[in-house]
């Protein structure tokens, strides 16, 4: 077994963590649940009142003075270094802390994740300043970073393009198990407060340019006169940032943030989901959808539902860009009720491996092989 491990999840103070903060948080959950070494969790000093909300993961607590998001800042310019004494640092994404490295050989090695580099591919679906600010911390990761996790193999490939050593790169994918039980009565509540009667499609994530709900909505409007009923789209997730002109289409309904329980019962009671972003490192609403049965949209930029390379796919796949495109897999999902079959049947085989305790499982090998 490695010796400690310092975890700098500084992302999970932020009011929207989206997917890294998921990752983040499963990775905590899989640690639990396996053999696992020291664990302590860095991040910056906790602004609000009562107890800190990363306690409530059990692990030790290595919370800086520097509040956020100046602790990041700081990291950016080589200062508040990871205090001495541990085996691994390992950063849940770009924004890193300084290691100082010991003199002797066999010393602390510092993990990066990397969840995807689409500030490079989809510069419109970024700000300047953040496509800036991690094209810097890449290339931070990149001099520093002893070891890198990617949560597929697109993201690898994009990686070792970037400059990375090939054998520093470790594909670990993400799990798709950490929904609780859900909340049907609590969702029960949203839908009527929301006006949602009947069946309804569903789409979630963080509100955002890349997330390409724009389309989605277009073809949801074109789609809709041929659904089987008046259904609404019924869209889940934080705002993220930049305008969203689908709030004016008739149908498409905002839920904004919902928790996790109620999110799994909008899942389960939902006819089908749609998940169709211009880019994904991994892609976890697809793979949240499956784990509960749902049928699925999706577009060919989601590496979670391993439609790159099946000749089943698990979900119905559409070009991102083409309106028409998802338009016509909208009402088809609707109403071929072999199809839905078929894709819940092979959607259970794609998810029953995706565990968090998996996943933690394989970090725990990665970090020892580092040290």
């Amino acid at each position: 077994m490695t010796s400690e491990v310092v975890l700098a999840v500084e992302q999970l103070r932020r009011r929207v963590p989206g997917g890294v903060g998921r990752y983040a948080t499963g990775l905590l959950q899989g640690l639990l649940a396996v053999p696992a070494p020291p664990i302590a969790l860095l991040a910056s000093r906790h602004a609000g009142g009562g107890p800190d909300p990363l306690g409530r993961w059990g692990f030790e607590l290595r919370c800086s003075r520097i509040p956020a998001p100046f602790l990041t800042v700081a990291w950016d310019h080589g200062l508040a270094p990871v205090p001495a004494g541990v085996g691994v640092v390992h950063s849940v994404s770009l924004a890193a802390p300084p290691v100082r490295r010991p003199l002797r050989r066999g010393g602390r090695a510092l993990v990066v994740t990397v969840h995807d580099l689409a500030w490079r591919t989809q510069p419109h679906a970024t700000t300047a300043r953040g496509g800036r600010w991690h094209e810097a911390a890449l290339a931070r990761a990149l001099v520093h970073a002893d070891g890198f996790v990617v949560p597929s193999s697109p993201v690898a490939s994009a990686l070792v393009a970037a400059g990375a050593d090939p054998t520093k790169v470790r594909v670990i994918p993400h799990g798709a198990d950490h929904l609780p039980p859900p909340d049907d009565d609590g969702a029960r509540l949203l839908l009527r407060r929301l006006g949602v009667a009947g069946d309804y499609l569903l789409a979630a994530g963080t509100l955002e340019p890349r997330k390409n709900l724009e389309r989605l909505a277009e073809a949801y409007a074109a789609a809709r006169p041929s659904l089987p009923g008046p259904w609404s789209l019924l869209v889940v997730g934080p705002n993220g940032w930049g305008e969203l002109g689908s709030r004016g289409v008739e149908g498409v309904v905002f839920a904004g943030h919902v928790d996790d329980a109620v999110l799994a019962s909008l899942y389960a009671g939902a006819r089908a989901f749609a998940y169709v972003p211009l880019e994904e490192g991994f892609g976890f609403p697809p793979v949240e959808a499956m784990a509960l049965g749902v049928p699925v949209v999706v577009s060919s930029a989601v590496p979670s539902v391993g439609v790159q390379h099946d000749v089943a796919p698990p979900a119905l796949v559409v070009d991102a860009r083409s309106v028409d495109d998802i338009t016509a897999a909208l009402v088809q999902i609707a109403w071929d009720e072999t199809l839905r079959v078929q894709l819940a049947q092979r959607a259970a085989e794609l998810v029953a491996p995706l565990t968090w305790a998996a996943a933690a499982r394989a970090h725990i090998a990665w970090w020892e092989e580092l040290q």
